[in-house]
């Protein structure tokens, strides 16, 4: 599995980024991919999440209605992050999970759980 991400940058905030995930070699129906984020000296967390076999979404609460996840042609996933903070300052990975947990609605986005990692993109937002 490759994974290939892209799209980051400095912005000021308030600000708009999105981000791109290019992923290849997933071969299983049945699995989340999604986007993690660590911030300096803080563990790595999940952002958002998306589940491969319905499309269901979940997003980690210092996001919602902010960011908005989403997948095209099954290969490339999106991160449209919109009112950007200070705090949204951090390194941004994809990551693929070989499995589908469903909890409240949404996939399970949980750092730990990640077996694939594609190398970072940093998001500044600073003015």
């Amino acid at each position: 599995v490759q994974l290939q991400a892209s799209g980051g940058g400095l912005v000021q905030p308030g600000g708009s980024l999105r981000l791109s995930c290019v992923a290849h070699g997933v071969s299983a129906n049945t699995y989340t991919i999604g986007w993690f984020r660590q911030a300096p000296g803080k563990e790595r967390e999940g952002v958002s999440c998306i589940a491969n076999s319905d499309g269901r979404t979940s997003y980690a609460d210092s996001v919602k209605a902010r960011f908005t996840i989403s997948r095209e042609n099954g290969k490339t996933m999106y991160l449209q992050m919109n009112s950007l903070k200070p705090e949204d300052t951090a390194v941004y990975y994809c990551g693929v999970v070989m499995f589908e947990w469903m909890i409240t609605g949404g996939p399970r986005c949980s750092a730990s759980d990640v077996s694939y990692w594609g190398e970072g993109t940093l998001v500044t937002v600073s003015s």
